[in-house]
């Protein structure tokens, strides 16, 4: 468990199960879906089918999504995959669900959290967060934590008829604690 000023960040528990798949698939067009990777349909799958699959990934201990907490409330999810586990290729995301908590800071600190507990507990290098030029809110997050945009392929991605790029940030560990210590000593 990571604890900030405004949210916590922790390992999903099979309790938050049912809530998280309300706030994933309650709706048939959720407002978060429009802003992450809306190029992409949402696959809807069936709640049971759901707290199954995630319960046996929580049995097995793979801690790869957390759940994001503020205000006593569950309000989205950090997670990581990877690109390319031999060359240590680890890409992280974010989904604030509850659009309440847009715009307030509450992303940012997640996402900040997120990769301090990424860097301090594996052997990575470097990580690396790709989005769309849709999602302002997203680059900016990656602008103000220190991440460096690597890659804009232009005219990429799709949504409404209209042509979109895709955007590729990251951050080397050596770069993370530099601004990291920076900002403790300030």
């Amino acid at each position: 468990m990571k604890i900030g000023q405004k949210v916590t960040i922790k390992p999903i528990t099979p309790e938050e199960l049912p809530l998280l798949w309300e706030m994933i698939y309650g709706e048939e067009e959720p407002e978060w879906k429009k802003w992450d990777a809306p190029y992409f349909p949402l696959k809807r799958i069936e709640k049971e089918e759901y707290i199954i699959s995630l319960n046996i990934l929580i049995e097995e201990g793979l801690n790869t999504r957390w759940s994001i907490w503020a205000d006593g409330k569950l309000i989205g999810t950090v997670s990581y995959y990877w690109e390319h586990k031999p060359s240590l290729w680890l890409e992280a995301g974010i989904v604030i669900y509850d659009p309440a908590y847009w715009n307030g800071g509450y992303g940012t600190e997640a996402f900040k959290l997120w990769i301090d507990q990424l860097f301090a507990t594996m052997a990575i290098h470097r990580i690396g967060c790709t989005t769309w030029s849709g999602n302002k809110r997203m680059i900016k997050v990656g602008e103000k934590l220190g991440m460096t945009m690597e890659a804009r392929i232009r005219k990429a991605r799709i949504y409404n008829g209209e042509f979109f790029d895709s955007i590729k940030m990251g951050i080397l560990k050596e770069e993370w604690e530099e601004i990291h210590n920076m900002k403790k000593t300030l």
